[in-house]
């Protein structure tokens, strides 16, 4: 996923972890792969323009910028508070990637109104190498190296998990009513956290890995592993028209198998305004879809946080 203009070039120099490949391919195997690469680079530069030409700009909720410890690193958030002394649940949302524009602000105004609207505080962080946050860029720490991709987000899941303790010191916020949310890598973030910690009663995982499922058999397994941890009731969400709706509907299949309340939402081709030739389902969950989506995640989490 992406929040903003992608850069080609850029992604060039780092998108073979994504794709399998090696570094001495018989030809076959290497018209494929720039196939994929291909594939990839269209999708994320159409999900990157989509989101970052749709954000509302008329009616953006107001949110503070804070910053909050994560180990040694300093992580930068958005926190949106709804109005009244509270307390208040509150719902962490990940942010996934962004092709290039890794330190561009991205608040998501859109996820901050639809759930303060609904009585939650908000906290989005920005994870490690991205935003004003430390640490180094995603695509610089992973390489080539698939398997260096889980630990990165693993690394990332620490900075969500420690985004906990920052609410704890609101007086505003019931940290015993929490979720977390995210979309694509920040999907991934949100199965991560959920099989880590006790302290969420509700995840929301909306095309959790979907651009990564096919070409990576690390993020399968970890995400596999994530879910036959997890205890925390679930929504998986995804669009039928994502590169893959796998990475969403294994996951649902190992909760359904351990009896783990969750619910499956597999949504109708989904085409964006703008942008969105390659993969255009995977950008339903921007501010372009947020209708669609918007009452299945009230409601999911209204049957847990309240």
């Amino acid at each position: 996923m992406t929040q903003g203009a992608a850069s080609p070039m850029i992604f060039d120099l780092r998108c073979h972890w994504c794709c399998g490949g090696s570094r001495t391919l018989e030809p076959a195997r290497r018209s494929r792969m720039r196939r994929s690469v291909r594939f990839l680079i269209a999708s994320l530069m159409c999900i990157g323009a989509a989101t970052a030409r749709s954000q509302p700009e008329s009616d953006s909720p107001k949110y503070q910028e804070v910053f909050y410890t994560s180990g040694n690193l300093r992580i930068q958030a958005y926190l949106y508070k709804p109005d009244g002394d509270g307390p208040f649940s509150a719902v962490i949302y990940n942010h996934g990637t962004r092709d290039g524009r890794e330190r561009a602000p991205t608040p998501f105004p859109h996820v901050g109104r639809m759930l303060t609207r609904a009585g939650y505080a908000v906290l989005v962080p920005e994870r490690r190498g991205y935003g004003k946050s430390d640490g180094e860029i995603w695509w610089k720490e992973v390489g080539s190296d698939q398997s260096r991709l889980i630990s990165r987000l693993q690394a990332e899941t620490d900075d969500v998990l420690a985004g906990i303790d920052y609410l704890r010191g609101l007086p505003y916020v019931d940290t015993k009513r929490l979720a977390v949310m995210g979309w694509s890598f920040g999907g991934v973030v949100s199965m991560l956290a959920a099989a880590r910690s006790a302290a969420f009663l509700a995840a929301v995982d909306q095309a959790g890995g979907a651009l990564t499922w096919d070409g990576n058999s690390h993020m399968r397994s970890a995400l596999i592993a994530a879910a036959e941890k997890s205890t925390i009731p679930t929504l998986f969400m995804v669009a039928k028209n994502d590169r893959t709706t796998a990475s969403v509907t294994t996951l649902a299949d190992v909760f359904k198998k351990r009896n783990i309340p969750h619910k499956l939402v597999i949504y109708e081709p989904f085409t964006p305004s703008q942008g969105g030739r390659a993969a255009p389902g995977h950008a339903l969950f921007s501010s372009q879809g947020a209708g669609l989506w918007e009452n299945d995640v009230i409601e999911f989490l209204g049957r847990y946080l309240r």
